[in-house]
């Protein structure tokens, strides 16, 4: 499995968020790039040294989003990324780009030497805070093939947290869990409704019984709640490791450490 290949186990991964200050030319941009990326590098540093499993570095700062991600985006991104596998050479690291540029996800994970990408609009439409959003399975996986970045996993959300379903409200999380399987994704996300919000346990247990590739939780994890997601291939924690548990602010890395303690005992 190449879930395992990368991680080096099969369950429970932890997998932390590196949110990047926001980027020249977003409405809130106004650091210098040496600065962005210096906080990123930091941020990974406090990840890595608290023996993480793998990072996420995701332009979530740059609000509002739109689906006209410009090339400024993809550019600042993958030299924050290879600054970033520069200090974490061994870590496993993926990148996610607002809003739904999956395609330059996979250029900058390829340019930076990066093992994975979370996508959204994988399969389905549905109706985001930016917008409509279609289906991009197709076009995303032979732009893969193209760039020849067949090893960088596409890690793939279904029903995600910030949008409407009700396009689709006659098409199960299990079906379409399964649709994303057969469209070949790498590995599924399950989310709450909203960003820090639980995911639900059960919808984790259907879609884990749906399908044979990796389930991986996407937000809500928190130290008090672990126990529930211990199913789970992986839980992608941003929020909760943060100071205040707000996923504006900073790492705070005590609050690292105290998670990936409870998680190293929980699986023994």
């Amino acid at each position: 499995m190449k879930f395992l290949d990368l991680f080096g186990r099969i369950k429970p991964v932890v997998i932390g968020m590196v949110h990047v200050k926001a980027l020249p030319g977003t409405p809130l941009g106004c650091m210098k790039m040496s600065q962005i990326t210096e906080e990123a590098c930091r941020e990974a540093e406090i990840y890595r040294d608290a023996g993480i499993d793998g990072v996420i570095i995701e332009n979530m700062h740059d609000i509002p989003y739109t689906f006209s991600v410009g090339p400024e985006v993809s550019a600042c991104m993958a030299a924050v990324c290879a600054a970033v596998r520069s200090v974490c050479p061994r870590l496993p690291l993926g990148v996610q780009i607002l809003s739904s540029a999956n395609q330059q996800a996979l250029a900058v994970a390829l340019a930076s030497g990066l093992d994975f990408i979370r996508a959204e609009g994988f399969v389905f439409s549905h109706v985001a805070d930016e917008g409509l959003l279609n289906a991009c399975a197709g076009d995303l996986l032979r732009y893969r093939k193209q760039i020849g970045a067949e090893h960088v996993q596409i890690f793939t959300d279904i029903k995600k947290k910030h949008s409407s379903h009700a396009l689709t409200s006659d098409v199960s999380i299990e079906e379409t869990a399964r649709a994303a399987e057969f469209f070949l994704s790498d590995g599924l996300i399950v989310t709450g409704a909203a960003t820090g919000a639980q995911a639900d346990p059960r919808e984790l247990r259907e879609v884990s019984q749906s399908v044979r590739i990796p389930v991986l939780i996407g937000s809500g994890v928190t130290y008090d709640n672990i126990e529930r997601y211990l199913d789970a291939h992986g839980m992608i924690v941003g929020s909760h490791f943060k100071e205040g548990g707000h996923w504006a602010d900073a790492v705070d890395p005590e609050q690292v450490k105290r998670f990936m303690g409870k998680i190293r005992d929980l699986r023994q």
